[in-house]
C-alpha cells in the first residue's frame, strides 16, 4: 500500500471497531483485519498464533496473540478493562495485563521470548520494548490511528526480509573469512611479524573483492575468477594469483600485448586495490585451495552482502585486536539509522515527499532535478569510521533516494545516456581512522555499496552502467582523528554533517597515549574526570564554529550523567555555545556480533545553530521541544553541582562507616557471635549486625562488628574478647606503612570514620543494578553498623522512605548519578541533597506514608526471599509491585504532576525546574 491507501485504511479500521471490544468474542477478528487491512500482511492467519496454552503453578493459561516472525506478544483485554490497572486473576491475585504478559514470557522457551508485549483493549495500545521492560510503555490510542498507523509497522517489519537475508548472508561471509584467514597465517614464515600480518590482511581484502566482483558481475561474468584458478594445481596458485593481481592493477592500453588470454579477460580495476606493495603472499594448500574455490566461491553468493554491515565484520573477522576480544561485532543498521535519521535523512526524505506532490510535470520534474543536485552536494565526515558502517549505510540512503529520483524522472523508459546519470559520488564520503587495515576495509565496502546501487540504477533505466575502472578514492585516511587538523581532510565550509560511533573508553581503562589526546583536544584542566569519546565532541566544536555543521555522535550514556555531565557539557553549551538539537535518551546499543556487546547508550546531535524545536528520542516516544539540557531532558541547561547538605529541609543522608582496622573488629559468622555473647553476655551491647550492600541486598548470613563509641574504658580492659581486638587493631594501624592509617594507631577502639545511626533507618546502597526498577532502599531497625557502600538516614520516618523509593526520585537518580559500568551509583551529594522535595498537604503525606508502609508490608510476605530476589523483574511479586505501583502516584499526585501520562523525561524536567527556583531563592 502507499502511505495515502495505509492512512485510509486506518481510518477505515478506526472507524469500524469504535466503541466496540469484546475480548473473548472478538479479539481474533479485530487483530486479524488489523494485519491485514491496514499492516498488509497477505494471509495474516499464517501470520499470527492465537490461544498458545502455558502451564503456570499447575493451572493453564493461553496467550492472546504471538506473531513469531517479529517476537511479539499480544495480551487483549475488553474495552472496558483499564490497561494500566490489575484485573483479577483466577488465583485471586491483581495483574495488570503487562504483569500477566510476563508471567506467560517465563513459561516461554527462550527463543520465544518476545522483543515487544502489546496490551491492547481495542481502543488503546500500550507497547512495552522488552530490551527495557521497566521503561514507560508507548501509547497508541485507535482514534488517532489514521496519523499514527507507521507506529504499528514494527508488528510485520521483522527488520525486513530483505535486510535479514543480507545479516545472515555477511555474517556468513565473515566466518568464511576468517577460516581463510586462520589456514594462511599457518603458512607464513614469520606469522607473528608485523609485516606478515598487514600482508595477510591486504591478501584478505583483495580475496574478497575478487569473489564480490565475480558473483556481482564486475569481471563480466560469473565465475571467472574460479575457473581462473581451478584450472591449476597447489603449487601454481601462488604464482598465478600474484600475476592475476598485477593485470588487474594495470590499465588495458599498458598490458603486454602478449598477455594470455586467460589473465587478460580480467578488467582494470583501478582505486589502489592491487596496487604491487610489497604485500607478503604465502604458499598454498590443498585445504586453502578448496575452501576458496568450492566454500567461498561455488558454494556462496558474494553480490547478496551487505557492505554496511559485512564492513565491520570482515574488520572484526580480521583485526588482531577484535579476534581476540572474541567474536564479531558490527553496528546494526536499525542503530545507525538512529544516528543518521535525524541528523538528515528525514529532512531530505520529507523533501522528498513534498516535491511528489508537485502535480505539473515539468515544475516537479525540475524540482527533481534540483533535489539530486542537492544530494550530489552534500558533504559527510566521519571522524573515527572504522570499517566505514555509517560512510557506507548514509551512501546507500543518499543513494536510495537519487534512484528514485531517476525513477520519476524517466518513468521506466530506456536511457541511452549514463555517463552523467548519477551524481551522488563516494567520493562525498570523508572519514578518519586511525588502524590502516580498517582504512582499507572501509574503501571496499564503499566500493561494494556503488556497485550495488548502481546495479539498483540499472534495474531502473534498462541499461548496463560501467563500474570498473574504479575512480581513484583517498577520502578516508588513515590517522589519529585527535592530532590532525580535519579541514585537512575537508575543509569545514564545505561539510554539512559529521557522525559516528567513537570509541567507547571509560576514564579508568584510558591509556597514556588517550590521556595525551585528551590533554591536547581538551582545552579545561578536569578533562581527566571525562570518558574519552569527549575528545571527539570538543574536536567537533572547535572545527565546527562558523559553520552550519551539524554533528551526532553515539556515546555511552555515562557523559549525560553525574559529574561528566557537568564537566563535558558545560564548557560545551556556555562556552562553546554549542545546542543540542536532538537526542535519544538512554538504549541498548546492541552490537549484532556472535558475541553480543551490550552498552548503555545515549545519541547526542549538536550544531551551533539555533533552531527553534528540538526532538528528544525516548524509546518509540518522540517529543518536540524548546530545549534539551546536558542530562537530555526538555529543560533549561541548569547544571546540577554536588552539595553538602540538603536544598530541602529534610534529614541529611550519610554514608555508612569506614573502619580500617584489618578486620579486627568484625565478626564474621553467626557461631562465634554466639559464642563470644556466651562466655562474655556483657559485651553484647557492643556489638552489632554488620552490613555491606552485597549483603543487605542478597540476605547474606549475618556479620558483626564492635562497636565501642560509648564502651567505657574499664569494659574494654576487662574484656578478654575486646582487649584482644583492640590490640590487634592497634598493631595493624601501628605496623601500616601508610601515614593517614599509622596515625590512627592513637585511638585504636574507633573506626577511622564512624557514622553510624542512632535510631531506625533507611540505607541505600551505592551501586545498584541497571536491571531493577527501584533501587532496593531498606527501612531497618536501630543498632545497625553499615559500610561505605551504603547511605543512611538516622531517625527517619516513613513519609521519607515513600518519597525517595519512588519512581520520581529513580528518575532524578538516574539522571543526575554518574554509573559505575552501567549499574547505578548513588550519591548523597548529587542524587539526595539536590533533589527537590514536594509540599504535599497532610492527606498527601498521609497517602504517601501508607502506600510506603504497603511496600514494608509487601515485602514482609516473604521473608525468605533477599531485595535482589524481591527487585528481580521477573521474580518481584505482585503485591510489591503493586505497592511501588500505588506509591509512585501517590507520590507524583503531591509534586501535581500527571502520572498517567508524564514519560521520566518529562518528569525530570519539571523536577529541575523546581531545582532552578530553590537553588535561586538561596
Amino acid at each position: 500500500m502507499t502511505d495515502k491507501e495505509q492512512k485510509q485504511a486506518a481510518k477505515s479500521f478506526a472507524e469500524f471497531w469504535k466503541n466496540k471490544g469484546y475480548e473473548k468474542g472478538q479479539s481474533q477478528t479485530y487483530w486479524l483485519q488489523l494485519l491485514n487491512q491496514v499492516l498488509g500482511i497477505e494471509k495474516p492467519e499464517e501470520f499470527i498464533e492465537f490461544e498458545d496454552q502455558v502451564h503456570i503453578d499447575k493451572n493453564t493459561g493461553f496467550i492472546d496473540g504471538y506473531i513469531p516472525s517479529t517476537k511479539i506478544l499480544i495480551e487483549q483485554k475488553s474495552i472496558d478493562k483499564d490497561l494500566r490497572k490489575g484485573i483479577r486473576q483466577s488465583d485471586g491475585s491483581l495483574l495488570n495485563p503487562f504483569q500477566q504478559a510476563k508471567k506467560y514470557i517465563t513459561e516461554l522457551p527462550l527463543s520465544r521470548h518476545p522483543k515487544y508485549v502489546i496490551t491492547c483493549n481495542f481502543k488503546s495500545f500500550l507497547i512495552y520494548n522488552m530490551e527495557n521492560p521497566n521503561g514507560e510503555p508507548e501509547e497508541i490510542l485507535l482514534e488517532n490511528l489514521e496519523k499514527e498507523y507507521y507506529r504499528l509497522s514494527f508488528i510485520v517489519d521483522s527488520e525486513n526480509e530483505h535486510l535479514k537475508k543480507e545479516m545472515e548472508v555477511s555474517i556468513k561471509a565473515g566466518d568464511l573469512v576468517g577460516e581463510l584467514y586462520e589456514l594462511f597465517l599457518k603458512q607464513y614464515q614469520e606469522p607473528d611479524s608485523v609485516e606478515s600480518l598487514k600482508s595477510l590482511n591486504k591478501l584478505c581484502v583483495r580475496l574478497v573483492f575478487c569473489l564480490y566482483a565475480e558473483d556481482a558481475g564486475l569481471f563480466g561474468r560469473k565465475n571467472i575468477f574460479h575457473d581462473f584458478l581451478s584450472k591449476f594445481d597447489v603449487v601454481q596458485i601462488r604464482t598465478k594469483l600474484i600475476e592475476l593481481f598485477h593485470v588487474l592493477d594495470t590499465p588495458i592500453d599498458k598490458r603486454d600485448k602478449y598477455l594470455e588470454d586467460d589473465l587478460a579477460q580480467f578488467p582494470y580495476v583501478n582505486g589502489g586495490l592491487f596496487a604491487d606493495e610489497n604485500i607478503e603472499i604465502p604458499r598454498f594448500t590443498e585445504e586453502i585451495k578448496k575452501l576458496l574455490l568450492s566454500k567461498a566461491s561455488d558454494d556462496f553468493d558474494w553480490s547478496e552482502i551487505s557492505p554496511t554491515i559485512f564492513g565491520a565484520v570482515f574488520e572484526s573477522t580480521l583485526n588482531p585486536e577484535t579476534r581476540r576480544s572474541g567474536g564479531m561485532h558490527y553496528t546494526s543498521i536499525e542503530n545507525i539509522h538512529k544516528v543518521i535519521d535525524p541528523l538528515f535523512l528525514d529532512d531530505l526524505k520529507k523533501e522528498l515527499e513534498e516535491i511528489k506532490q508537485y502535480k505539473n510535470d515539468k515544475t516537479r520534474n525540475d524540482k527533481l532535478r534540483e533535489f539530486q543536485n542537492k544530494l550530489a552536494s552534500l558533504k559527510f565526515l566521519d571522524p573515527a569510521c572504522g570499517s566505514g558502517n555509517f560512510l557506507t549505510e548514509t551512501y546507500i540512503s543518499i543513494r536510495k533516494l537519487e534512484n528514485e529520483v531517476i525513477e520519476l524522472i524517466n518513468q521506466g523508459q530506456i536511457v541511452l545516456e549514463t555517463g552523467n546519470l548519477i551524481k551522488v559520488k563516494i567520493h562525498q564520503f570523508y572519514g578518519i581512522e586511525i588502524n590502516d587495515f580498517a582504512v582499507t576495509v572501509a574503501k571496499t565496502a564503499l566500493w561494494i555499496a556503488e556497485s550495488q546501487m548502481m546495479k539498483k540504477t540499472e534495474e531502473i533505466i534498462h541499461m548496463n552502467i560501467d563500474f570498473l575502472p574504479l575512480k581513484a578514492y583517498a577520502n578516508i585516511i588513515e590517522e589519529n582523528a585527535l592530532r590532525i587538523d580535519w579541514n585537512d581532510v575537508i575543509d569545514k565550509n564545505e561539510l554539512n554533517y559529521i557522525m559516528g560511533n567513537p570509541p567507547f573508553i571509560g576514564m579508568k581503562e584510558m591509556t597514556n597515549s588517550n590521556k595525551e589526546d585528551m590533554k591536547l583536544v581538551i582545552p579545561i584542566k578536569k578533562f581527566k574526570q571525562m570518558d574519552y569519546v569527549a575528545c571527539w565532541y570538543f574536536k567537533a566544536a572547535e572545527y565546527m564554529k562558523n559553520t552550519n555543521i551539524i554533528s551526532a555522535f553515539v556515546s555511552s550514556n555515562s557523559i549525560v550523567q553525574g559529574e561528566q555531565a557537568l564537566t563535558i557539557w558545560e564548557p560545551l553549551l556556555l562556552k562553546y555555545k554549542l545546542n543540542i538539537c536532538f537526542a535519544y535518551r538512554t538504549f541498548i546499543w546492541g552490537s549484532e556480533a556472535s558475541v553480543k556487546a551490550h552498552v548503555h547508550c545515549v545519541i547526542v546531535g549538536f550544531t551551533y545553530k539555533n533552531n527553534q524545536y528540538k526532538t528528544i528520542f525516548e524509546g518509540d516516544k518522540i517529543k518536540h521541544c524548546t530545549n534539551i539540557n546536558q542530562y537530555l531532558a526538555p529543560a533549561n541547561s541548569i547544571f546540577i553541582n554536588k552539595v553538602g547538605n540538603p536544598i530541602c529541609n529534610v534529614i541529611n543522608m550519610t554514608k555508612g562507616a569506614q573502619l580500617i582496622d584489618g578486620g579486627n573488629f568484625i565478626i564474621n559468622n553467626e557461631n562465634e557471635y554466639y559464642e563470644i555473647i556466651k562466655n562474655e553476655p556483657n559485651i553484647q551491647p557492643y556489638i552489632r549486625r554488620y552490613y555491606n550492600a552485597h549483603d543487605l541486598i542478597n540476605n547474606a548470613a549475618p556479620v558483626y562488628v564492635l562497636y565501642l563509641e560509648n564502651c567505657s574504658p574499664d569494659i574494654i580492659r576487662n574484656s578478654k574478647f575486646i582487649k584482644s581486638r583492640v590490640e590487634k587493631v592497634y598493631e595493624y594501624r601501628a605496623n601500616n606503612d601508610s601515614p593517614s592509617t599509622n596515625i590512627l594507631k592513637d585511638t585504636p577502639t574507633k573506626y577511622f570514620q564512624s557514622q553510624v545511626p542512632n535510631g531506625k533507618s533507611i540505607v541505600v546502597p551505592v551501586v545498584s543494578s541497571i536491571n531493577r526498577r527501584y533501587i532496593p532502599i531498606c527501612f531497618m531497625p536501630e543498632g545497625m553498623v553499615y559500610t561505605n557502600a551504603l547511605f543512611f538516614i538516622d531517625n527517619a520516618n516513613i513519609y521519607t522512605f515513600g518519597i525517595i523509593t519512588s519512581n520520581v526520585h529513580m528518575a532524578w537518580t538516574r539522571t543526575v548519578c554518574g554509573r559505575l559500568k552501567s549499574d547505578y551509583r548513588y550519591s548523597n551529594t548529587m542524587a539526595y541533597n539536590t533533589f527537590p522535595w514536594p509540599t504535599p498537604t497532610d492527606e498527601q503525606k498521609g497517602k504517601i506514608e501508607k502506600t510506603a508502609q504497603m511496600i514494608l508490608d509487601a515485602r514482609a510476605k516473604y521473608p525468605n526471599s533477599s531485595l535482589a530476589d524481591l527487585y528481580d523483574e521477573l521474580t518481584m511479586p505482585v503485591e510489591l509491585r503493586k505497592a511501588h505501583q500505588e506509591n509512585d502516584k501517590a507520590v507524583m499526585e503531591a509534586y501535581g504532576f500527571d502520572w498517567k501520562h508524564m514519560s521520566e523525561s518529562d518528569c525530570v524536567a519539571e523536577l529541575m525546574k523546581m531545582y532552578e527556583e530553590l537553588i535561586n531563592k538561596e
